[in-house]
């Protein structure tokens, strides 16, 4: 996920904005890491560059 990105996405749940908090970059690049709700407090993973932004309830339905 390109760092930019963090201008423009929000959280689903309540469209307030969102803080990262990355475990793994690559220049630019967040590999692995959270997005965190500054204002409900959800976490949203980044897997492998690919930040998911499904809610909770939904998450967990997902086929891997």
């Amino acid at each position: 996920m390109k760092e930019s990105l963090m201008d423009i996405i929000r959280c689903p749940m309540d469209k307030q904005e969102l803080e990262l908090e990355p475990i793994q970059r690559n220049d630019d690049e967040v590999l692995e890491g959270r997005l965190v709700c500054t204002e409900c407090g959800e976490e949203y993973p980044i897997e492998e560059g690919i930040p998911n932004l499904l809610p909770p309830d939904m998450r967990d339905d997902a086929p891997a």
